[in-house]
C-alpha cells in the first residue's frame, strides 16, 4: 500500500497564523502574570490601568510613581501582602516587590478574584507576624 494513496505521507502546508504573528503577538491587549502565567487582560473594570493579575493578584514592579508611566528600573515581580481600605471604602492590595523591597498600594479591580482578595484580607489573622512586619515598614 502506498503511503501517498493513504494521506499520510503527504505534508500539508502549514497555515499562515495571523493571530500569533501581526504586531504585538496575540499578546497586543493582554499581557502574562509572572506568578501564575496566565493571560491577562490589560482592560480591567473599575481603573483605568490593569497593575495586577486577577487571578492571583500578583504584580510586575514597572510603574514608578504614576499609575501606567512605566517608568521603574527593577521590573521585579510583586507579591500581594495585604489589603487596606480608603476612607471612601474603596480596597487596596499593598505589593512589595520581591527583588527591591519596594511597597506600593493598588486599587482592586472588578474582576479580581474575590476569594484571592477574601484570603488576603484574613492574612494578618492567620500570619500576625507578617502583617506587623508590614506595618512597620509602611
Amino acid at each position: 500500500m502506498s503511503r501517498t494513496n493513504s494521506g499520510r505521507g503527504r505534508r500539508r502546508p502549514q497555515r499562515r497564523k495571523d493571530v500569533l504573528h501581526t504586531r504585538g503577538g496575540h499578546r497586543a491587549n493582554a499581557f502574562r502574570c509572572t506568578s501564575c502565567r496566565l493571560d491577562v487582560p490589560l482592560d480591567a473594570p473599575g481603573t483605568a490601568h490593569r497593575n495586577h493579575c486577577p487571578t492571583c493578584l500578583a504584580s510586575l514592579h514597572v510603574d514608578r510613581r504614576v499609575p501606567g508611566d512605566r517608568a521603574a528600573d527593577c521590573h521585579g515581580r510583586m507579591e500581594a501582602l495585604g489589603l487596606s481600605v480608603r476612607p471612601d471604602g474603596e480596597w487596596l492590595i499593598i505589593h512589595e516587590c520581591v527583588s527591591c523591597g519596594e511597597l506600593s498600594a493598588n486599587r482592586i479591580a472588578g474582576d479580581d478574584n474575590p476569594l484571592a482578595l477574601v484570603r488576603l484580607a484574613l492574612r494578618p489573622l492567620a500570619a500576625p507576624k507578617a502583617a506587623a512586619r508590614a506595618l512597620l515598614t509602611l
